[in-house]
């Protein structure tokens, strides 16, 4: 049974694991963006020019609303590819300037009125800030403060 000691064990399966979902998840992002790029920059406008005045505002208001979160979810992703190639501490990740954040919300009533492409941009984009925030919120839950960094934090309240 002394060999093994001598065995050296690939990698954490679940490291392995969180890894491949981040990838996933930034593949996943990058392809939404570059649709919804292409999309309401381009396809979407003789969409959207046809529809009424007021639809008309919630499609611009949607399209940036998508942005936004697809914006938020990639720059939380790449937080977390930082992370697994050592340029940054998992604790780092906690800053609330690197947390995920909350998503914009919909008007489902709104986005029924718009065209079928921009409802389901919308819906995407709305799903994979959700995916990923249920990563984010495991995150804080897997890296609570030592009880030295929760007394140096009571100190720092003190003063």
């Amino acid at each position: 049974m002394l060999w093994h000691s001598a065995i050296v064990l690939p990698e954490e399966p679940t490291t392995r694991l969180a890894c491949r979902l981040i990838d996933a998840f930034y593949v996943e992002a990058m392809l939404l963006a570059d649709e919804a790029r292409g999309y309401f920059d381009e396809g979407g406008r003789v969409e959207r020019e046809s529809l009424a005045p007021m639809t008309r505002v919630a499609f611009s208001c949607e399209s940036l609303k998508v942005t936004t979160r697809l914006m938020h979810v990639i720059a939380w992703l790449l937080t977390q590819r930082a992370i697994d190639a050592g340029e940054m501490q998992p604790r780092d990740a906690l800053d609330g300037n690197r947390r995920l954040g909350h998503a914009p919300q919909f008007d489902a009533d709104l986005v029924a009125a718009l065209p079928q492409r921009a409802r389901a941009l919308v819906e995407a984009s709305a799903n994979l800030h959700r995916r990923v925030g249920l990563l984010d919120a495991a995150q804080v839950d897997a890296v609570a403060p030592s009880p030295v960094q929760r007394l140096h934090d009571r100190l720092a309240l003190a003063f």
